[in-house]
């Protein structure tokens, strides 16, 4: 083989990565206009597990909403349970004209968000967008995850839950979109999973 082509293989991994994870871009409006729905559960489902884990679902949830972000994770405490958190908007926050005036990014299974003059009341930000720590409930749900794009918009359901570890380890999702900061995160077993 030609060395020449082995100095071409980084630049054509990295193309390929862009184009594949390469942001939607929509014309300005709201795409999703409903809020996530969260019920009660009446019965109990039997518990969950996956890879040792022990998980209790907590509540039914759903949403339709525009992706903001995908981080994968693949060496932190909760990578084997879950690869993927998405930040997620709805309402005025799925709208092109709000979030061509706010950078997003995420790290370290968090969303952060800056804007240097607010489009829309901050709290209107912090209501309508969260991140969300996705657990795949099939391999091939889990594929699809990987591959979201920002600009996408997914309609997810599944249940937030409490997660416990072999060792005592716990991860527990917020019940509520109205918190903010550490501990503030869905926790999601997603069991169905549409995108556009």
């Amino acid at each position: 083989m030609n060395w020449r082509w082995l100095l071409l293989l980084p630049f054509a991994w990295g193309a390929w990565n862009y184009w594949d994870g390469r942001p939607v871009v929509h014309s300005p409006g709201v795409l999703v206009q409903s809020e996530p729905v969260q019920l009660a559960l009446e019965v109990k489902p039997p518990g969950l597990g996956k890879r040792g884990y022990q998980i209790t679902p907590l509540e039914s949830f759903a949403l339709e909403a525009r992706v903001l972000g995908v981080e994968r994770y693949r060496f932190d405490r909760g990578a084997d349970l879950s690869p993927v958190d998405l930040a997620l908007g709805w309402g005025p926050m799925s709208d092109q004209a709000v979030l061509e005036r706010i950078d997003i990014s995420q790290g370290g299974r968090f969303y952060y968000w800056h804007a240097k003059e607010f489009p829309i009341p901050r709290r209107e930000i912090e209501v309508h967008s969260a991140n969300m720590h996705m657990i795949p409930a099939t391999e091939e749900i889990e594929r699809r995850l990987v591959h979201l794009r920002p600009g996408q918009v997914v309609a997810l359901a599944g249940y937030l839950v409490d997660v416990r570890g072999p060792d005592g380890w716990r991860w527990r999702s917020s019940l509520t979109r109205e918190d903010t900061g550490a501990g503030a995160c869905e926790l999601m077993w997603v069991e169905k999973l549409d995108a556009r």
